[in-house]
């Protein structure tokens, strides 16, 4: 009798565990769906932007090398209707994108309506829109950023999208998966993409987000490679024989860039948070305008080299025999980041950034006259510093450069460079320039 309610309860109970496990399954599964349909929307994106603003790129570098002079007119055009279409269409679509994902994951549950005026089709849009505009009138402007907002706002949407009955998942972690995943497919770089959430966008622990994140990451990246191939951002460049003099070079160049970063982030804030106080849309319209006559005049006097993203100089830094720069590049291409950046049309200051470090390894290079081998390392060293001096993100900017390079070789250099800019760059101000933005963002959200 005993061994007969023994088995039955043991049935029972191996009957309710069997059908508990069946639904925790079933709404395992229900819930990575949204994931994987964002993400592969959030990869077919951000190739198809991608190409749109390479060709914006290439469109204006050729009409640059044929006729310099038309840029005081096209620049000017191009900067106003970025700007114009950014006031008119969707005011939270201007600058980077990244501080409005910040400011959406630091929305609570209640105020989560104000989120769709930083994430929206809409803002999709508009900022594919003003981007290439800026692009084609030579703004030093990057993708990046702008790839991350869009992919925030796919992610959000499709969430937004379902059923009551759907087993629900935090909007926190659809964001912050949203986010890596559009940088992880900017820059075909996944363990970039989830350094850049763990360590820039949460402020909870890793364990409540991770599959979420690896998910989007993996299928927004493979996306991405399906449709553009596993390229590399920027090649392999040649990083043997080095010297140990390099070790001073690098160290030269991380402060140097980690100071300018840290004062470019601070300048930025500063200037945008003024910009934000003046209310008339003339004036606006009238610094527009005087930014975009100081780029193409830049673009005139200077030439090629302080316009646009910057990949073009990168590339031709690490993979041709001119590695030697004026002392004015680095100089003038952080002016044109100012200049460009605090129009409010929409742009990233991710590739911008990296390109202004690596003339600045370049010039330190040319200091020590180092090699080929020595002068790509401090031109990546440049890259990882400035980016770690503007951002704050150490182990982001030294992870994405060298995913980008495939130098895993030189993995501890890059990582002496992002400590040691991050460090000069906090003795200006110990807060990122999204972090400070993110905060304009959420006051301006309540205040309208």
């Amino acid at each position: 009798m005993k061994d007969r309610l023994f088995r039955n309860l043991r049935a029972l109970f191996a009957g309710w565990l069997a059908r508990l496990q069946a639904r925790q399954v079933r709404t395992s599964l229900l819930q990575a769906v949204p994931f994987w349909v964002s993400s592969v929307l959030t990869g077919l994106l951000a190739v198809g932007y991608a190409k749109l603003f390479s060709v914006a790129e290439s469109l204006a570098g050729a009409l640059f090398r044929l006729e310099r002079g038309a840029f005081f007119v096209l620049t000017p055009l191009c900067f106003g209707l970025g700007w114009w279409v950014v006031q008119r269409y969707a005011p939270y679509a201007r600058g980077s994108g990244i501080p409005q994902v910040m400011a959406a994951l630091d929305l609570n549950a209640s105020q989560q309506p104000l989120a769709r005026r930083l994430l929206s089709l809409r803002i999709i849009l508009v900022k594919i829109i003003s981007s290439l505009l800026m692009v084609l009138g030579y703004g030093i402007v990057g993708r990046e950023g702008p790839t991350i907002q869009m992919a925030g706002s796919v992610f959000r949407r499709v969430q937004e999208l379902l059923p009551a009955w759907w087993p629900g998942v935090p909007a926190r972690t659809a964001l912050t998966a949203g986010a890596a995943s559009g940088l992880a497919a900017a820059f075909n770089t996944p363990l970039g993409g989830i350094v850049f959430a763990v360590e820039e966008l949460t402020k909870v622990h890793f364990t409540h987000f991770r599959s979420a994140l690896f998910i989007a990451v993996i299928v927004a990246g493979l996306t991405a490679q399906g449709l553009a191939g596993p390229y590399l951002y920027l090649g392999f460049p040649r990083l043997s024989h080095l010297t140990p003099l390099v070790y001073a070079g690098i160290g030269v160049v991380a402060l140097l860039a980690g100071l300018s970063g840290g004062l470019m982030g601070l300048v930025l804030v500063r200037v945008l948070r003024q910009l934000s106080l003046l209310r008339q849309q003339r004036f606006m319209l009238y610094y527009v305008i005087f930014c975009s006559l100081v780029v193409a005049a830049m673009g005139y006097f200077l030439g090629e080299k302080v316009l646009g993203s910057g990949h073009d100089l990168m590339t031709d830094l690490l993979f041709t025999p001119e590695k030697r720069l004026p002392w004015y590049v680095p100089l003038f291409r952080q002016l044109g980041m100012l200049f460009s950046f605090t129009t409010g049309a929409a742009g990233g200051i991710f590739a911008p950034s990296l390109s202004a470090g690596a003339s600045m390894g370049a010039v330190v290079a040319g200091w020590f006259h180092f090699g080929q081998s020595n002068t790509n390392l401090l031109i990546l060293a440049g890259m990882v510093a400035f980016l770690s001096g503007v951002t704050r993100s150490p182990f982001t900017s030294a992870i994405l450069v060298l995913e980008m390079t495939d130098r895993h070789s030189v993995i501890f250099h890059l990582m002496l460079a992002a400590v040691l800019a991050t460090f000069a760059a906090s003795l200006l101000d110990p807060r990122s320039i999204y972090d400070r933005l993110s905060e304009q963002y959420l006051r301006q959200l309540k205040n309208d």
